[in-house]
Formats: C-alpha cells, structure tokens, sequence
C-alpha cells in the first residue's frame, strides 16, 4: 500500500519542484541568449552624422544692428546737411527741410507700430530725436544768433527733455506685474528709447544755466545737488527699467560730484555765511541719501547709501565750528558730530538706515582714532632714542623726555587724549549686548592706555610726575589683569609696552634706572601665573637689572656677565617648578637668551669667558637631569667642550687633538652606550661624528706639518680604528679609519713619489696607465665581481 504524504507536505515539496524547475529555465535562457549574441555577425558602427553648420547669430540681433547702423548714418548724414552742405540754401532753408523730415521721423513710428515694426519704429524714432537737437541749433543761429549760447542751451534741454517725454508717453506702454507682491508692477514701453533721453537731457538744464549765470561754486553745487535729487526721486518712483536705470547713474555721478563740490566748499570756507551756505549743501546731500535708503528695496545698497548720508551730516554739523574754532579742535568737532549722529541708531528708523548710520558714526571714530596715533607713537617710541644717551642726565618735562632730538611734537597733541577718550567710552557705551562686546572692551581699554600715555607729554608735567603717571597706569593695567576672570595676552600687551617705555624713560638717572627696573621686575613676577609673558617680562627686567647694577659699582662687562648669570639660573628653577605649564618654554627661552647675553659680555676676557661657558654648561646639564629636557645635555656638552677650548687658547696649546679629543671620548661614550641600548642602530650614528672630529682635523693638520711624529701617531691610531671596526665589523670604524690611514700613507709616500715621478722618462706614466687599462679591462668581469664583494661585506656591516 502506497504512503501518501499529508497535504501540507506534499504542497511543500510541489514548491520546491516548482522553484527548481524555475531556476533552471531562467539558466537555460540565459545561456540561449548568449549563444544567439555569440553566432550574430559583428555590425559595423554607423558613421557619425555630419556637422551641422548653425548660424552665429540670429535674425533680429542682424536686424537690429542694421537698423542702428541706419539710423546712425542718416543721423551723420542730417548733421552734415544742418551744418556744411546742400548747395547754396541757407540755414533757414535748411531749417525748415530739417522741420519736415523731423516731423515725419517722429511720426512714421506710429504707423510702423500699428504693423508691428517695432524695432524699425524705435530706429526711425532715434533718428526723429537727433533731428529735433539740429532743428534746435537751425533755430538758435536763424532767429536767435545773439543769445547767450549757454542760457539758450539749458532752456534748449528743458524743452527737448519735455517734448521727448511727452512723445515717450503718447506712444504709450504695457505695465507688467513683478515678482514680488510688494514690488510695484513694471511699465513695458512700446518705444524705449525716448524717455530716457528725456531724463538724460534733463540733467543738463540747471547745470548749464549756473554756467551761464556765473554765481559762483556754491550755485553750481546748488545745481548738481538739486539734479541728483530729481534723479533720486525719478529712479524711486518711475517704474521703466531704462528710465530707473539712468536716473541712478545720474543721482550717484551728480549727488557724488555735488557732495564733493560742498565738502570742499566747507573746507575752504573762512566766514560764517561760507560756513553756512556749504552746510546747508551738504544737508541738502544728506538728505537725498537719506531719503533714497529709506525706500531703498535692497538693504545692502540702502545701508552704503544710508552710510554716505551719515558723512555728508556729519561734515555738514562739524564744519560748522571749525571756521571758529583753533586747528586743533577740528577733529574733535567732527567727532562730536560722529557721536551725535550715532543717537540716531536708537532710533526707529529703518535697519539699513541704522546700519548705515552706526557705519558712519564708526567710519569717523576710527579716522579720529588714526589721526591721534602720531602724539602716542611719539610718546611710545620717543624714549627709545634715549637709549644712546644713558645716565646723561634727567630731562625737566615729560615732553623733552619723549620727543627724540629733531622730531617735533604734534601741535594737536593736547587734543589727542580727549579723542582717544570719546571713542573708548563709545566703545564701552554703544556696543552692549551683542557678541562684539569683549572686542569693545579690550578696544576701549587700548585707547584709554594710549591716551594715559600720551597725556602727560601733552599736558608737557614735570619729568618726575610723567614718570610716576607711567608707572601708576602700568601699575592699574597689571591689577586689571590680575582681577580678570579669564587671562588674556591683549590685556596683558598695554603693561608690557608702557613698561618698556617707562624703562626707557629711565635712562636718564641713574637711581632712577635703578629703581624702575627693580620695580618693574617685582610687578610682573607678582603676576606671572596670570600670564605666560609675565615671567619673561619679569626674567628680563631682571636681567637689565643686573647689567645696570654692575654698570652702576664700576664693573667691567666681563664681570657683570657673571652677575648676569643669576638669570638663567633662576629661570631653570622656575621651569623646573612649573612642570607641564605653558609658560615654561617662553621661561626657558628667556634664560637661554640671558646666558647667551652673558656670554657676550664675557668675550673681552677670555679666561672669564671660558668659566661663564662652564657655569652655562653647568645651568644647562642641570635642566638635562629633568627626563622631558634630555636634548639639553647636547647643549651642556658644547658649552663644556667650548669652554675647555677657551681653555686651551688661553693657555696657548696649539695642538688640534687637545682640543678635538674632549668631543671624541664623550661622544663615542654615549655612541657605544646607544647602540646598547638599541642594538640596530648604524656605526656611522653611534661613532661616525665622535671619530670625524679628531681623525679629520688631525688629517688636515698632518698634511701641512713638516715633522714625522704627527703622521706616525695619526697613521697608528688609523689603524687602531681600523682594526677595530673589521674585528666588530663595523662600518664607520672601518671606513673613517682606513681611509685616513690611506690618506696618511700617501702623504707620507709623496716625496718619494715625487722623485721617482722625476727620474723616470716622461713617456713612463703614460704607458703604465695603458697597461693598467689593459689589465683592468682584460679582468673587467673579475673586477666587477670583487667590487660587488666588497660592496656586499660592507653591507653586512653595521
């Protein structure tokens, strides 16, 4: 009896074969398909089609330029015609020839637009405008010859102006949406071309009528101003592409031209009525602008328009008392003005318009702050000349002790701190609640120091009193930065510079000098943990300190450099105690420069010179103990081996192994103790420089020495070293030794050379270099091989 499966079984399995059988049929087409590619014939690729030769432009751009083409002849050809030609007819004939065909010129366009000839009407209509200029001169030289020709040409333009608009808006045009919803809609012209050479002839009008009536500068700026406000309000409020177009070139030419014209009328002007018509000029200006950034779209142009009206106010308010005021009150007036415009910020006024302002309040601040920088870099860098001119003497006041010889004194100075003050508590005030806050801040501090600093040279006080004001400012300035939560360098930066000048400033007595650079050492060493340059400040002043201590007890340079000394001793303790501080290398750096100091002034007494080396080394071996300074054992180990030079020249040894020795023990020491401790390392790392030292120079000295005992006792050592690296098959032993060794061989070798070279026949040494051609290229395989030996034995070596 069969054994039927349960259905869901046998419903199972029937998937199964159902997949199988799936599978392969799709394996079976695949490979059918192959086949079928695979007996196809190759077709060949089709050739590309051929170019295609496009025109390289089109039929309206052709169209167009025929047309201006046209209309420029004829224009030529009717300008011609008014003024030299036709025969004998007169300038009237001509006049009214002229009349007719302007009539028809500006007529035609009407019926070539009811045929939709656009651009043959715009052309026809181009040429009707330049005919109507000629009927216009026709006119002037047969019934009027004897008027002013330049109060006939402004009344000329204000009727051209007037009929080309008139013509422009009877031919009318479409208005289109923008889009932007607030933006008014746009006004298509069906004619172009006259509305904006109505506005281009209506800027002539009142300029050549201030030409003609001659009332000088201030009407002619009247005129420019009045123009570039009737373009202003044009370019706002028509709404023609083109027309807005020349209008803004017309507002920013003549606005700028006319606020340049009443800027230098402010200027010159010397009486109150001078004074007041320019200021009213330059209101005027300011008010365009002003007016255009209020209804500006674009914020960006608005706040540089909004920024130019802000100047122009500020030139009109201060220009003002400056006709009444001494010179040196001119800036300070602008600056109040500045100050006064930058209320104006508070306001309600539009964000551009206040961007604009607040750019031009900081625009004259930041021209202020320049112009009061010459007295500070005068009272800043003036008691650097002093100098030269050590202990000679103590100035009677402040100001004689800042200005260098020969360099005046800024007569403005006594306004410069006052300038300097204003725009630091503009900075304190204006900027609050914003991210330029700390900017401000350290900004304002910066102006304050510069006015303390230059303030007591411009109040021209007692020598004693400006120095102690100096002090008293550095003094503050080290307390700001000892009280601010977070430290700064810029903070830090105005004590650091006014201390260098107060030290300067010093110079001049000698309890003086002394007295501010113990000081000064003392403030900044109070506050070094606040900054990383404090101690260096402090090491410094320290150091001057001790130069003037022993220039004061009447010690000779080479002895003041042991007291100098004292620094890098103190700046390697101090780096020892601070361990993992940023401020440790600017710490060390300082000391190394105080014993680099030292050291010079040791060089005119060479035994002081060699124990000034040794007590650096010492310092310097004394920082390598420290496991993070290990690099500055290298340090110590030349300052030794100078010193031991030194030394010996002072002693007048003049053999080169005494001083070349003292370097070869120690570095083939620390040579032989690195490949112990790194048994990979190369013979040329480890002993190459520690033999170089002595095996060289003493090759170099045996060849110009005229004894034997040198050349035996170097070609002895050469051997020495050379059995030696072939014993412990290193390299730089090997190689140094034995070529010195060679080396030394021939020059002892070279005088029996010479004479031997002497007595043979001169054709001697040419036949021996053949016959050693010979041999060498009879045994060139040979020789290759025992190059390449050599060269593998070498390579085994270390």
């Amino acid at each position: 009896m069969t054994h039927l499966p349960p259905p869901a079984e046998e419903l199972r399995l029937l998937d199964t074969e159902l997949r199988q059988l799936d599978a392969r049929r799709a394996l079976l087409l695949a490979r059918r398909a192959w086949l079928i590619t695979a007996l196809r014939p190759p077709v060949a690729p089709l050739p590309p089609p051929p170019p295609v030769r496009r025109p390289e432009t089109t039929a309206p751009r052709v169209q167009n330029v025929l047309l201006v083409l046209g209309g420029a002849l004829l224009t030529i050809a009717a300008i011609a015609f008014t003024l030299v030609s036709w025969g004998r007819m007169g300038i009237a004939g001509r006049a009214l020839v002229l009349g007719a065909v302007t009539l028809a010129a500006l007529g035609s366009p009407v019926l070539l637009l009811r045929h939709r000839l656009r651009s043959t009407a715009e052309a026809v209509a181009g040429l009707g405008l330049a005919l109507t200029v000629l009927d216009v001169y026709a006119l002037h030289e047969v019934a009027l010859p004897d008027t002013n020709g330049l109060g006939y040409a402004a009344i000329a333009s204000a009727l051209l102006a007037a009929l080309w608009t008139a013509y422009g808006l009877a031919l009318g045009g479409t208005r289109r949406p923008t889009g932007e919803a607030a933006a008014p809609a746009r006004l298509t012209l069906r004619l172009p071309l006259p509305l904006p050479t109505a506005l281009a002839a209506a800027q002539l009008p009142l300029i050549l009528w201030a030409a003609a009536a001659d009332a000088g500068a201030p009407v002619m700026t009247g005129a420019l101003l009045v123009t570039a406000a009737l373009d202003t309000a044009v370019a706002l409020r028509v709404p023609v592409r083109s027309v807005c177009l020349v209008a803004a070139v017309g507002a920013y030419g003549l606005g700028g031209w006319g606020s340049f014209a009443a800027g230098w009328l402010s200027w010159t002007a010397t009486g109150p009525s001078a004074v007041a018509r320019a200021a009213a000029l330059l209101l005027f200006a300011a008010a365009i602008a002003l007016a255009a950034a209020w209804r500006l779209p674009d914020t960006n142009v608005a706040t540089w328009v909004a920024s130019a009206g802000g100047l122009l106010t500020v030139a009109a308010l201060g220009g003002v008392p400056r006709s009444s005021l001494p010179g040196e009150w001119t800036v300070p007036g602008y600056l109040v003005c500045a100050v006064a415009v930058l209320a104006a910020v508070r306001t309600r006024l539009p964000e551009p318009m206040r961007r604009g302002l607040a750019l031009a309040a900081a625009s004259v601040q930041a021209v202020a702050a320049v112009w009061a920088l010459p007295p500070v870099a005068v009272a800043l860098l003036g008691p650097v000349a002093r100098v030269g001119r050590i202990w000679s003497g103590a100035p009677s006041t402040a100001r004689e002790a800042v200005t260098p010889v020969g360099v005046p004194w800024p007569p403005y100075a006594a306004t410069a701190p006052l300038v300097l003050v204003v725009v630091s508590t503009v900075l304190a005030v204006a900027v609050r609640g914003t991210e330029w806050r700390p900017r401000a801040t350290i900004g304002a501090s910066a102006l304050v120091w510069a006015a303390a600093l230059v303030l007591p040279a411009a109040l021209d006080i007692p020598y004693w009193a400006g120095m102690s004001a100096l002090g008293l400012t550095i003094v503050a300035a080290l307390a700001y930065v000892a009280r601010s939560a977070e430290p700064r360098p810029v903070l830090f930066l105005p004590a650091l510079v006014s201390s260098v000048s107060l030290a300067c400033l010093s110079l001049a007595a000698e309890g003086t000098t002394l007295g501010v650079l113990a000081a000064l050492t003392v403030l900044f060493a109070a506050v070094s943990g606040r900054s990383r340059l404090a101690p260096v400040a402090a090491l410094t002043y320290a150091t001057a300190l001790a130069c003037a201590v022993g220039a004061s007890l009447g010690w000779q340079s080479p002895y003041i450099a042991l007291l100098v000394l004292l620094v890098p001793v103190v700046a390697a303790l101090l780096a020892a105690r601070l361990a993992g501080s940023p401020a440790r290398v600017p710490i060390e750096v300082t000391g190394a420069v105080a014993g680099l100091l030292a050291v010079g002034l040791a060089v005119p007494d060479p035994p002081l010179l060699a124990l000034v080396l040794a007590l650096c080394a010492v310092i310097a071996a004394g920082t390598a103990v420290r496991e993070d300074r290990r690099p500055a054992g290298y340090a110590a180990t030349a300052l030794f081996v100078l010193a031991a030079w030194v030394r010996l020249a002072c002693w007048g040894v003049g053999s080169v192994e005494a001083y070349t020795l003292p370097v070869t023990v120690p570095a083939l020491l620390v040579g032989a103790f690195g490949r112990r401790k790194d048994p990979l390392a190369s013979s040329w790392t480890a002993y190459g420089a520690g033999l170089s030292v002595t095996l060289v120079p003493s090759l170099l000295t045996a060849w110009i020495d005229p004894d034997w005992p040198r050349p035996l006792l170097l070609g002895v050592a050469a051997l020495a070293v050379t059995l030696v690296g072939a014993r412990h098959r290193l390299r730089a032993p090997l190689v140094l030794g034995g070529g010195v060794l060679a080396l030394d061989a021939l020059h002892e070798l070279a005088p029996y050379l010479v004479q031997m070279a002497g007595a043979l026949p001169r054709w001697v040494p040419p036949a021996l270099a053949g016959l050693v051609l010979l041999a060498l290229g009879a045994t060139y395989e040979q020789r290759i091989r025992d190059a390449r030996r050599v060269r593998e034995v070498l390579g085994r070596m270390r």
